[in-house]
């Protein structure tokens, strides 16, 4: 994938810094697109800083998505890979976000739903003349596994973890949406997703025990397993796969 052109959203995240890495590292160029803060102190492309790029977007700002998408096509003029990871997640310290549902705030909801899913859906019209003057042209969605199947709170008891209805909610449009690119993009652009269980970092011990005993594999994810799938799903490899959700969970979803 030599010469080709990726943007990465939430590129400098603890997800996002290692898809960006195994982009690079596969040949592309890469944009890692974040805030400010999170590009500051992150360390995406250690160790191939010289194929990536950070670019400090709000990606919940109008004017900044278009920002991003007219140096783009100043600067490039053409998109290769575009992946949508920038989100809330269970973790994000929104009010009313990860709490028992009858505390969880129509704010937090809102804000899931803007940057999970109308951002990817923003970005990538707003960025279709590029993506087309591609002559590879991939999206990959982030998705989840609580895109796919309801939580097993069981897990989060007695932990100060919790499971957002915006962020199952957003990830399940993801996952539609997905479909649904995939669908009318063809056959210029592949728009296929990434299905993550969930992540080891560093959760509760009580959670960790409970959520490796669910899981066919015996562990939880790592950044590497995840961005394996997305870089595959990116490459020629995978030039005839359209509209695939793709879960990286272990099995987790088998059972």
């Amino acid at each position: 994938m030599t010469s080709r052109i990726a943007v990465v959203t939430g590129g400098c995240g603890p997800l996002g810094s290692v898809i960006c890495a195994d982009l690079a590292a596969a040949g592309l160029a890469v944009i890692a697109v974040d805030l400010p803060d999170a590009i500051e102190s992150s360390q995406a492309g250690a160790g191939a800083a010289a194929a990536i790029t950070p670019h400090a977007t709000d990606l919940t700002d109008t004017a900044q998505l278009d920002d991003l998408v007219d140096r783009l096509t100043r600067e490039h003029g053409r998109l290769d890979v575009l992946v949508h990871n920038a989100a809330f997640t269970g973790t994000s310290g929104l009010t009313g976000w990860a709490v028992p549902f009858s505390d969880q705030s129509d704010e937090a909801f809102d804000a899931a739903l803007h940057l999970n899913l109308a951002v990817p859906f923003r970005l990538t019209r707003r960025a279709l003349p590029l993506l087309t003057a591609s002559t590879s042209a991939s999206v990959v969605m982030i998705a989840s596994i609580y895109g796919l199947v309801g939580p097993d709170l069981g897990l989060y008891a007695g932990t100060q973890m919790g499971n957002p209805a915006g962020y199952a909610a957003a990830k399940g449009g993801l996952v539609q949406l997905t479909r649904y690119l995939a669908a009318v993009l063809a056959p210029a652009v592949r728009v296929n997703a990434v299905a993550p269980g969930g992540i080891a970092r560093g959760q509760d011990p009580t959670f960790v025990e409970r959520y490796v005993a669910r899981t066919p594999m015996g562990r939880m994810a790592t950044e590497s397993d995840v961005a394996g799938a997305v870089t595959w799903l990116a490459s020629d490899d995978a030039q005839y796969v359209t509209g695939l959700i793709l879960s990286v969970d272990g099995g987790w979803t088998a059972r």
